[in-house]
């Protein structure tokens, strides 16, 4: 596989120490240049993130998802990233998924590329897992506008001028809800592309229930007025 030294991988962590290196070591074999966003973990995801080649930044206290990806895209564009994905900590994701995306960017079709469970199959996602997304998706005026069918996704990949342009300001799980909206607000070119998610015992255990999920929505109805 040739490295894409153009795009950069960002993964936010929090107390993810028992998977962490594992994840980077699996995304450095197609993308040199990941920084992981240790956003105050209480466990050792700092040090095990230290051992591997990636750019380590922290945040002293925990400031949620939101930020985090912020700090890493920040981050990123210092670097030069050309294009920017978004990853999991917690394993779930492909890397090949990932390497499809980064492509779609570079042959100039979209500027956003979005990952969805559910454009091919539901059969690997949780009942209530998919309940939630389906919700989330059916429920939000952005989502339906740009037709999307997993609002949720943390696997994203977008070029630089997007990059440039998004601010995230929802520092909690909300963040996902607020990208969308900005995106259907803007004029760039998203397209959607189905991805597979790797639901291991561990990634399970770190998933949103139901009620997290109505508290998403409620935080970005808040936010909206």
């Amino acid at each position: 596989m040739v490295a894409d030294t153009g795009t950069w991988v960002v993964v936010p962590v929090y107390n993810e120490d028992t998977v962490i290196a594992d994840v980077v070591a699996e995304i450095r074999t197609a993308f040199p240049n990941v920084v992981c966003v240790d956003d105050g973990s209480r466990d050792s995801s700092a040090e095990r993130i230290a051992g591997t080649e990636a750019h380590l930044v922290r945040h002293p206290i925990n400031l949620g998802q939101g930020a985090s990806l912020q700090t890493g895209i920040d981050y990123a564009l210092r670097g030069g990233a050309e294009r920017i994905v978004t990853f999991d900590a917690d394993g779930q994701h492909d890397v090949a998924d990932a390497v499809r995306m980064a492509a779609i960017l570079r042959s100039g079709e979209a500027d956003v590329v979005l990952g969805s469970r559910f454009l091919e199959s539901t059969e690997p996602v949780p009942p209530l897992k998919r309940l939630v997304l389906r919700t989330v998706a059916a429920l939000s005026p952005a989502s339906r506008k740009l037709k999307l069918t997993d609002a949720h996704n943390g696997l994203r990949a977008m070029n630089r001028a997007v990059a440039e342009d998004l601010r995230i300001t929802m520092n909690g799980m909300a963040h996902a809800s607020e990208i969308v909206a900005s995106l259907a607000r803007s004029s760039w070119r998203i397209r959607e592309v189905p991805v597979t998610i790797r639901y291991t015992e561990y990634s399970r255990s770190k998933g949103q229930s139901l009620f997290n999920g109505v508290n998403i929505l409620f935080d970005l109805s808040v936010r909206q007025r």
